[in-house]
């Protein structure tokens, strides 16, 4: 969603942008430890074989005043074998800014080993890493990338850069732009869309802390939808008036969203009933009596969605980061449309089947059972919203 979103990512607007949409962005390091940093990139470049001092050539422009030094980058991919890496990468000069940038990189892939790797045992790092590093770059900053990822396996030949990865997004574009729009610009416009089409829904909205949690979440899970829906290799085109964006236009996150909070509803009237003793308590599956599950619609949801989803995850979350080349996927579509789909289907089941009947014991058979269905769909519901980073909602 970030690269999608900003292709700068320094800005600190950006960042903000990030935080909103809930996205985890590395804190930058800076002062003396930026600085520390640095310097020893520095060195490591006057020492490396693969380095040489820049000395423009009679009748050659001046070179700019920031940059430090040249590599070769070309002789060091023949060299390593390495597979994948623009045909067209041969010597890079290095600035102060692509070693501050590299510098910026390593801290934060010494967050991710501190935190991460510290409680896993060592026995699973055989190679000594316990990370593969996956660069998410927009595709006209993809040749720059390739640029960084080999500067820093030159001057850092450690573990941590030994096994790095490109995933490439394509470009983002807006159907006829008035004018350009950055990232805040574009999530203000869907919150404020999202909260008008909450209001021709439920009636004027009052403005407290859980309306605007609802709202926030709503918004967040539109955007992530409308970015992830689409295989990152290809072009995003956003329709900033699109009216779809709405508590129930069937392709949108916020519809997903609002199925996830039907069924918290479902089961919280269901145990309030149950303290009430109208109904009694669910019990354990074994005892249950499936067979009263008769409606097409109960086992198209057993079918398509309850057992295939261990597959859709495995599909969408593979990184296969030990192939060759560079290059990897990510189908984070995959969930995206499983989700939609699954709230069409659900959707189209809960409209046209009474779950909570009368509370007659003979009827108790097929309420339990179908409790337990839908148990497991919302069970469903939030293991696939928790791989894009959504919190389900118990309310809307």
């Amino acid at each position: 969603v970030g690269v999608r979103l900003v292709p700068a990512l320094a800005e600190e607007g950006s960042r903000e942008v990030l935080r909103q949409l809930r996205v985890d962005w590395p804190s930058s390091c800076g002062g003396s430890a930026l600085a520390d940093a640095v310097s020893a990139l520095k060195r490591a470049l006057g020492q490396s074989p693969h380095a040489a001092a820049c000395e423009p050539g009679p009748g050659a422009a001046a070179l700019p005043e920031d940059v430090v030094g040249k590599v070769h980058l070309k002789s060091f991919v023949e060299q390593q074998g390495l597979v994948g890496y623009d045909p067209n990468l041969d010597v890079l000069l290095v600035t102060e800014g692509k070693l501050r940038s590299l510098a910026e990189l390593q801290q934060a892939v010494l967050q991710c080993v501190v935190s991460y790797c510290a409680a896993l045992p060592a026995s699973r790092f055989p190679d000594g890493s316990c990370c593969t590093i996956v660069h998410v770059v927009s595709c006209e900053e993809e040749f720059q990338q390739q640029q960084l990822d080999l500067l820093w396996r030159i001057l850092d030949p450690g573990a941590h850069t030994a096994l790095q990865k490109h995933l490439v997004c394509g470009p983002v574009k807006v159907t006829n732009p008035s004018s350009p729009i950055g990232a805040d610009q574009y999530f203000q416009l869907r919150k404020r869309q999202m909260y008008e089409a909450s209001v021709m829904k439920y009636g004027e909205l009052a403005q407290d802390e859980a309306w605007t949690e609802v709202i926030d979440t709503l918004t967040v899970a539109a955007i992530r939808f409308e970015m992830l829906s689409t295989a990152h290799r290809s072009q995003i085109t956003l329709d900033l008036e699109d009216s779809s964006i709405s508590t129930k236009g069937t392709k949108s996150g916020a519809f997903v969203m609002y199925n996830c909070a039907r069924l918290a509803t479902l089961f919280d009237t269901y145990q309030r009933a149950v303290e009430r003793g109208t109904y009694p308590p669910l019990p354990p599956a074994s005892e249950l009596n499936f067979s009263c599950l008769r409606e097409e619609g109960e086992w198209l949801l057993l079918f398509n969605y309850l057992l295939p989803f261990p597959e859709v995850l495995q599909q969408a979350a593979q990184l296969p980061a030990a192939t060759k080349g560079i290059r990897i996927t990510a189908s984070t579509e995959a969930v995206c449309k499983f989700l939609i789909q699954l709230s069409m289907d659900f959707s189209s089941y809960y409209n046209r089947v009474h779950i909570l009947g009368e509370p007659f014991p003979h009827l108790f058979d097929q309420m339990f059972a179908r409790l337990r269905l839908l148990g497991a769909v919302r069970d469903v519901f939030h293991s696939a919203l928790a791989t894009l980073r959504l919190p389900p909602l118990s309310q809307i």
